[in-house]
């Protein structure tokens, strides 16, 4: 496992260099009429055009045990009554996760309506599989109370006691 890990991350390496070789190139540019040429410039000394290429891309691997993709995964009470499912994440500004959106209640669709939860109520401590459920610290009574999420309009998060924090959505 470990080799493949080091020729994937090898293979990166060398195609951001590749990269980084080829953005450093000049691409020829047709030169316009000897009447429209300005007075030459100066050349940018060599320091100034290295500070201009962007550094090669980071490469982090995560172990497949580590991390799981969450959205469509179901979501469970602590007494494992079904919640719903998870269909989006609400980031903040500054790209922080804020909250979940879970399609709660109805059958099979039918009847469901979309809920935002605080993400601190949720806990992903068994989910190893696609088919384990993330547990919420709410209870079905908690969640039914909540209104309905609608894009593009403030959002009320529903978060587990000393976990809500309100939101600044003027800006």
């Amino acid at each position: 496992m470990r080799p493949r890990i080091m020729v994937v991350a090898a293979a990166l390496l060398t195609c951001a260099g590749v990269r980084a070789a080829d953005d450093a190139s000049p691409s020829p540019v047709p030169s316009p009429p000897a009447a429209a040429q300005a007075p030459a410039e100066t050349p940018a000394p060599p320091a100034a055009a290295a500070a201009q290429e962007s550094p090669p891309p980071s490469v982090t691997v995560i172990g497949a045990r580590d991390a799981h993709g969450i959205l469509g995964r179901d979501v469970r009470s602590s007494a494992n009554e079904d919640m719903g499912r998870i269909v989006d994440v609400i980031v903040d500004r500054d790209g922080k996760v804020r909250a979940a959106v879970i399609d709660f209640g109805g059958f099979l669709g039918v009847g469901s309506r979309k809920i935002v939860v605080d993400w601190n109520a949720l806990r992903f401590a068994g989910v190893s599989s696609k088919s384990d459920s993330i547990t919420l610290d709410l209870n079905k009574q908690q969640v039914s109370a909540a209104p309905e999420y609608k894009e593009d309009t403030p959002l009320i998060v529903l978060g587990a006691a000393g976990n809500l924090h309100p939101w600044d959505y003027e800006h």
